[in-house]
Order: structure tokens, then C-alpha cells, then sequence
């Protein structure tokens, strides 16, 4: 089972099916477009006077890239993790930095680049809401920090019983979770019952905080660090040694 929003889905989908295995995609994310885009616009005529961009997912670089054409050579590129990285070079942005450490907010704030930032123009490409760190920090380091909110998240409203379906009937028999915020979505529709059998499911998951929520409700979760590849890995693990 793949829950990331339906255009992100696409790429793990195709891996899964290349190695033989059936994906059954249902987006715990509904991604839609800001229902104003004129801050966007605003900031994309703009960027010459920003030092530095942030995206924060694969989701901010699709709702709110602009044309390559547009991309000042040097305003400086960074991404919390290789998918998103891979996104922005699809785009026509290249040169993007990303963490060395962890993939997230924390691992960006650790690159030296983004220490000495005092005086400098900041913009954050990100949905509506979300964590304040990077805001938060960067404005202790003296940095001038504009949010650019390009995507609206929303949790699906049906489609719980097409997937338990899918775990009563046995053709699903591991479950990729790749965000907190789509885990209590899918959690949220399913009732007590349904949670149960959910939970029996091995959980793969990108990053610790994915893992510890995902624990906390009672799941068997797998962190398995970040981007496709880090899942893929770990569903490969699993099912070598517990072959269906």
C-alpha cells in the first residue's frame, strides 16, 4: 500500500511494480493548489532579491517552482531530502544542497550554509501550516524569512472500505507511510476495527518521527531512512525474510 498524495505516488508505484509486487495506491493526502496564487506570483517576480530557497517537499516544488527561465543563477537551492531534490532538477533547478545529516528541517539547519545568515533574504516554499523551526531559526540567526505557501493539504474524505478490502482479502501485505500528517489522516477514517487491521500490516516509513507516531498507534514501523530508495530496501529486507 502506497499513501502518499496521487502524483507522488506514481514514482514508488512504478518501482514496486517493477520488482514483480502489486501496488495499491490510496493517497492519505489530498494535494491541492493554493486558493490564491497572487503571494505566489508575487514572490516569483521577485526571487532576484532572495539570497536563499527552500522547498520543503517534492509537493512545494510542483505547486511552486517557476520557470527555470525565471531562476536566479544565484540564489542558493535547498531541499530536507533527495526526492525533493530530484523534483527541483526536474523542474530545470539544479545545484540543489540538501542535509548531510538527517533529512528534515533539523539536518538543514545543520548545514554550515545556513548558519552565517544574518541580513539575508529567505523564502520557504511550503503548503499552508506545517512545522515553524526552520522559520523560527533561521529568524534567531538574523535571517529575513518569507513564507511562500503554494499547496492547501486536505485528508480524503472516503475510500477507508476499498482498503480494508484490500487487508481482509489478503492482497495487501505492507504499508508505506511517508508523512505524520497523511498517518493520522488514514487513521482518522478507519474505525476501531479497521485500525486493527491496518496495524497488522508492517509499517515502512522514511523518518524516525513517521516511525514513532506510527508505533505509538500500534504499528510495526520500519524506519528506513530517506527517499524511494530507503523504502524500497526495506520492503526488499522484509519480504526476503518473510516470503509470502
Amino acid at each position: 500500500m502506497i499513501t502518499r498524495p496521487a502524483r507522488q505516488a506514481a514514482g514508488l508505484a512504478q518501482q514496486v511494480a517493477a520488482l514483480g509486487a502489486t501496488p495499491i495506491v490510496f493517497p492519505a493526502i489530498v494535494i491541492l493548489p493554493p486558493s490564491d496564487r497572487a503571494a505566489l506570483m508575487r514572490v516569483h517576480a521577485q526571487l532576484g532579491q532572495y539570497d536563499i530557497a527552500i522547498f520543503v517537499s517534492a509537493n512545494a516544488v510542483e505547486y511552486g517552482a517557476p520557470d527555470p527561465k525565471q531562476w536566479p543563477p544565484r540564489l542558493a537551492t535547498f531541499a530536507p531530502g533527495t526526492g525533493t531534490a530530484a523534483a527541483l532538477a526536474a523542474t530545470g533547478i539544479h545545484d540543489v544542497r540538501i542535509p548531510h545529516t538527517t533529512f528534515d528541517s533539523e539536518g538543514l539547519l545543520a548545514l554550515p550554509e545556513l548558519n552565517d545568515v544574518a541580513g539575508r533574504r529567505v523564502a520557504i516554499f511550503r503548503g499552508t501550516g506545517g512545522r515553524e523551526l526552520l522559520q523560527q531559526t533561521l529568524d534567531q540567526r538574523g535571517a529575513a524569512v518569507d513564507y511562500v505557501e503554494c499547496y492547501r493539504r486536505a485528508a480524503p474524505q472516503t475510500g477507508a472500505e476499498s482498503l480494508l478490502e484490500a487487508v481482509r482479502q489478503r492482497r495487501a501485505h505492507a504499508l508505506t507511510l511517508t508523512s505524520r500528517e497523511g498517518l493520522v489522516n488514514l487513521w482518522a477514517l478507519l474505525d476501531e476495527q479497521g485500525r486493527t487491521s491496518l496495524a497488522r500490516l508492517p509499517a515502512f516509513v522514511p523518518h524516525a518521527r513517521v516511525a514513532a507516531r506510527a508505533r505509538n498507534l500500534g504499528f510495526k514501523a520500519f524506519d528506513c531512512g530517506d527517499g524511494d530508495a530507503g523504502l524500497i530496501a526495506g520492503l526488499l529486507e522484509w519480504f526476503a525474510l518473510h516470503p509470502q
